[in-house]
C-alpha cells in the first residue's frame, strides 16, 4: 500500500457518516467519495506516482503491461472526469474514488471531530483526503484501488447539485412586525 494526501480538493459523493449499500446489491456497505482535481494538480502526480509504486510491487516485470492494460478498461482509481461530465464538477477534472468498509476519520480544519448533523462537509467543498493505494489481484480480478481514510475539511466551495443544506442566513426573518402575515 503507498499513502496518499490529496490536497485541497474538491470531494463529490460524500458517503462519510454512513456506510452506502453497492448498488449491484452485492458486497459489504461501504463509506466512500469521489476527490475532484483538474489534470495539472499535484495530486495527479502523488497518484500516478503510488499507482506505479504499488503496480511494481505487486506485479513485478509484468507491473507496466498490467497498468496499461487496467488503465484501458478504467480499473484503476484514477479516472478522467470527462468520461462523467454530465455530473457537476467533473468536466475538464480528473477524480479518484476512494471507499472503506470501516469509517473514516472526518475532522474540520481545526482537527475537531464532524458528524454528519454538522453539515461542514457537502459535495462541492473542498477538502484535504487521505487514501491508501493498493492492488487487487484474485477472484474478483485485477484493479488499483484506494482505500480511504480519513477526509479534513479545507473550505467551502459551490455546491454540487443535493448539496448542502441551506443556512438560516439564507431565509427572511419572519419575526412579529416583519410582514409575515401579509399576503403574498
Amino acid at each position: 500500500m503507498s499513502k496518499v494526501t490529496l490536497a485541497n480538493v474538491r470531494i463529490a459523493f460524500p458517503e462519510l457518516f454512513t456506510a452506502k449499500a453497492p448498488d449491484s446489491g452485492e458486497g459489504k456497505p461501504k463509506f466512500g467519495a469521489a476527490f475532484l482535481f483538474p489534470p495539472d494538480h499535484p495530486a495527479n502526480k502523488l497518484i500516478d506516482k503510488a499507482v506505479k509504486e504499488v503496480a511494481k510491487e505487486k506485479w513485478g516485470a509484468k507491473a507496466d503491461a498490467t497498468l496499461a492494460a487496467l488503465m484501458k478498461a478504467d480499473k484503476i482509481c484514477i479516472h478522467d472526469g470527462d468520461n462523467k461530465a454530465d455530473y457537476a464538477g467533473y468536466e475538464g477534472n480528473m477524480f479518484v474514488n476512494a471507499s472503506n468498509t470501516a469509517r473514516p476519520t472526518v475532522i474540520n480544519r481545526d482537527k475537531s471531530p464532524l458528524s454528519e448533523k454538522d453539515g461542514v462537509i457537502y459535495s462541492g467543498c473542498y477538502v484535504n483526503a487521505i487514501v491508501e493505494v493498493w492492488c487487487q489481484d484474485n477472484k474478483f480480478g485485477k484493479r488499483v484501488n484506494a482505500t480511504l481514510s480519513g477526509v479534513q475539511f479545507y473550505k467551502d466551495g459551490d455546491a454540487f447539485s443535493g448539496g448542502r443544506a441551506a443556512s438560516a442566513d439564507e431565509f427572511e426573518d419572519l419575526g412579529e412586525g416583519s410582514g409575515a402575515d401579509d399576503d403574498i
